[in-house]
């Protein structure tokens, strides 16, 4: 699997194989449905609350006696269908994370990279440098690259002057290959991989398989 190599100006520097195990297997679509339902439910705190009866300040004593006011008997002031009483059946905090098994995390990742190169949305830069955070630099790379939308970037190894520089960036995040997610690819119009993160992905793949 051949893919260009582009520098910064967005010429054809090289080209470079693509290891056809990570970014040429089929799209399993199930899986990455599965993975994303399972990463967004990870990303919930789950800190949601509400104070119960028990829990609100008041109520100590009956508002009006059981019987011969005429109005509806009531027992507490914390009753739920009163003023600032307390809430019947309201969230409390718990735990949504789910699970998935490496196997399935694995698969997914190829999947959402393979639909990447299939749909011809995956960049290769040669290299990234820069000697200080230049935000207007980055913008310049990214129009040569003709990169459009929401992008990632992948790294090797994080850098400053690159991280800083992508900040102030709309639509471009970054990430390292050796934490990359199958989320991550999805939720990207296009990824944008420095030659040597490629290197990367592919041994992280190569050393989890034995």
């Amino acid at each position: 699997m051949k893919i260009d190599v582009l520098d910064t100006k967005g010429n054809i520097v090289e080209q470079m194989d693509l290891n056809k195990d990570v970014f040429g297997i089929k799209p399993n679509l199930e899986v990455l449905a599965q993975y994303v339902r399972v990463y967004l439910a990870n990303q919930r705190q789950g800190t949601s609350s509400t104070l119960t009866r028990a829990e609100v300040s008041g109520g100590g004593k009956k508002p009006w006696r059981q019987k011969g006011t005429g109005r509806a008997r009531v027992g507490s002031s914390r009753n739920p269908i009163w003023r600032h009483g307390g809430v019947s059946h309201g969230p409390k905090p718990k735990d949504w994370g789910l699970s998935l098994n490496d196997r399935v995390k694995k698969l997914a990742i190829k999947s959402a990279l393979s639909q990447k190169f299939l749909d011809k949305k995956i960049t290769i830069l040669d290299s990234l440098k820069f000697e200080k955070p230049k935000t207007r630099e980055m913008i310049s790379v990214l129009n040569n690259l003709k990169t459009l939308g929401k992008a990632l970037l992948v790294l090797n190894e994080r850098d400053e002057n690159i991280v800083k520089s992508v900040a102030n960036i709309p639509n471009l995040t970054y990430t390292l290959a050796q934490r990359l997610n199958a989320y991550e690819v999805i939720n990207a119009n296009g990824v944008l991989f420095l030659k040597d993160a490629v290197l990367k992905l592919e041994e992280r793949f190569k050393n989890a398989s034995k």
